[in-house]
């Protein structure tokens, strides 16, 4: 089969990834605390091999059917998180937090410490702050508890009931790039158990909002919008070299 096909084709399988990823953005557009992807490719020349030690989630999208290395395309690498701040919402529930500033909260799960930026918390049966999941939520004491009905928190997380101070929302940061991945639920999680957490800086918390998505609708759409347009181009591209090797074969070969 010709490799112009091959090479359109991995064209098209380039942009259907891309259209998976900004609709999976899209439909996480009003979900609290949700980051955004974006998906990362690596082209290669034909006959180059993948660089060494490479990571094993690396899909290579090949340019042919037993995908030898001399016809390979396009890798698709996986997606890469956009953290940048969302836009703040103001409900006026106590118990609704907002980060201002790079940091995140601290949750305890059944698989260990993980992280977001999500802080529509709530109060379980015992008083605990916990998660919209029912994971609970940590300060700089552990669990936090609370009992009373006068909740303020301050900017800088400390946690006062009934004037009373109950204890200090444990904000932690890392080094960039960030070394977490998604775990689902807005939450992320250390992709090396090895790496410290490091006490957030110059960051303020807002008691009664929330951070909303960061993903811009307006950008997503016209982004799908030109891969549509991408992947028809491809698909047309597809159909010609058809129709040009079909007429090599039928007509040409028959005048011969």
């Amino acid at each position: 089969m010709s490799e112009s096909i091959y090479t359109a084709a991995s064209g098209a399988i380039v942009q259907q990834i891309r259209l998976e990823v900004l609709s999976n953005n899209l439909a996480n557009i009003n979900t609290v605390g949700f980051k955004e992807d974006r998906t990362v490719f690596r082209s290669y020349l034909p006959g180059s091999l993948p660089p060494e030690g490479g990571s094993p989630e690396v899909t290579l999208i090949s340019g042919g059917q037993q995908a030898p290395l001399n016809n390979i395309q396009v890798a698709f690498e996986g997606t890469m998180t956009n953290f940048s701040p969302g836009h703040q919402k103001y409900t006026g529930n106590a118990l609704d937090l907002a980060l201002n500033g790079k940091g995140f909260f601290c949750v305890q799960t059944p698989e260990g410490t993980q992280y977001t930026r999500k802080g529509n918390f709530s109060l379980n049966k015992e008083g605990m702050l916990v998660t919209q999941e029912g994971l609970t939520v940590m300060g700089n004491g552990g669990e936090i508890k609370i009992d009373g009905q006068n909740i303020v928190v301050d900017a800088k997380g400390n946690i006062t009931v009934d004037g009373k101070q109950t204890d200090t929302i444990k904000i932690v940061d890392f080094p960039k790039p960030y070394p977490l991945k998604k775990v689902g639920d807005t939450m992320f999680a250390l992709m090396d158990p090895g790496v410290i957490e490091n006490n957030a800086e110059e960051i303020k918390i807002s008691q009664g909002f929330v951070e909303l998505s960061n993903v811009v609708a307006i950008r997503v759409m016209t982004e799908m919008i030109e891969v549509l347009r991408a992947y028809e181009s491809y698909q047309k591209v597809i159909k010609s070299v058809d129709d040009v090797t079909s007429k090599a074969i039928n007509e040409v070969a028959r005048l011969a």
